[in-house]
């Protein structure tokens, strides 16, 4: 996620780091930031960063960012915010877990609203057109694991 803060900065984007203090001493916070916070635990980080954001977004990536987006997508289904929770697919990365869980729903163990309401776009192009239809103007997308 590095990465993405850094193509972030180099594009002229502000990006907002939250860190819980434990991982700083580890020394995997990234420095240069247009802010950064540290915070006491992981239910302080998210609770910022979803206070913080518009809308959710999970890049490829791995189990803490699916840890992160389950959750804010569950916030959302039992009505604790109304930002969009998206997955950006590039080359399928996401279509096994996303066929998953539409299994789930099949099941009957997710309401079709739920997997309706969820952005999926195979480009960021596509991902961010699709965003700007449902994001309030002037705030910034949250990348789980930033």
């Amino acid at each position: 996620m590095g990465a993405v803060a850094q193509g972030a900065l180099d594009g002229g984007g502000e990006v907002i780091g939250v860190i819980p203090t434990a991982m700083v001493a580890r020394e995997w916070g990234k420095t240069g930031l247009t802010e950064f916070h540290a915070v006491e635990s992981m239910h302080q980080r998210k609770a910022m960063m979803a206070e913080r954001s518009d809308a959710f977004v999970a890049l490829p990536s791995g189990l803490g960012t699916l840890e992160e987006i389950f959750e804010v997508w569950t916030w959302r289904t039992l009505g604790y915010h109304d930002k969009p929770v998206a997955f950006l697919d590039a080359d399928g990365f996401w279509t096994p877990l996303l066929d998953s869980v539409i299994g789930l729903g099949d099941a009957g163990f997710i309401r079709p609203g739920v997997l309706e309401d969820l952005v999926v776009a195979p480009t960021v192009d596509t991902l961010l057109d699709q965003l700007e239809e449902r994001v309030t103007p002037g705030r910034s997308a949250l990348v789980p694991g930033t």
